[in-house]
């Protein structure tokens, strides 16, 4: 993720808020008020299975979930959006397989991303504020703060594990 070229946010909802859905199906139902949101800029955008969001032009963003079990569940939905790309710069990170191109139907996946900045005219700014809006809108929004606590405790994990060599260099 390149800063100021991406737009990421992150839903961390209750497992029973996606109970009785498939795996996939949870995907497309926590990114569904992201399309509209899209729809809300003239974007005509999909979900397409297993975690992408999609448009004619091609691919916008992608979405990963991990589900946290014992207790009540929980889910965090994580999702990445190109705003503005450098395709070259993408290909010498993405490690992208042969398969993982041919399951989407594409021969090259510098020709399967195509950012939101094209696609809209807006600044980054702007995208994101319209996003916020739509959701809002739609599902109700309360701003919150950061505590000092939480605070400490993120700083501390970065100087802990995040922020180590370990961690930033591991490759799965």
């Amino acid at each position: 993720m390149e800063p100021g070229n991406t737009i990421t946010y992150s839903l961390s909802v209750p497992e029973s808020l996606v109970s009785g859905l498939s795996f996939a199906d949870s995907y497309a139902y926590l990114d569904d008020w992201v399309l509209e949101a899209l729809g809300d800029m003239g974007i005509k955008a999909w979900y397409q299975p297993l975690n992408d969001i999609a448009t004619d032009a091609g691919k916008i963003a992608g979405a990963a979930q991990k589900r946290v079990v014992g207790g009540e569940g929980a889910v965090l939905h994580h999702v990445t959006m190109s705003y503005d790309i450098d395709a070259d710069k993408m290909l010498d990170v993405l490690r992208i397989g042969k398969e993982k191109l041919s399951d989407k139907g594409t021969r090259s996946a510098k020709k399967r991303v195509d950012p939101l900045r094209r696609q809209t005219g807006l600044t980054r700014e702007a995208v994101i504020e319209r996003m916020i809006d739509s959701f809002r809108t739609r599902h109700g929004l309360t701003r919150g703060n950061v505590t000092d606590e939480e605070m400490a405790r993120a700083e501390e994990l970065v100087a802990t594990k995040f922020g180590t060599e370990e961690w930033t260099a591991r490759v799965p």
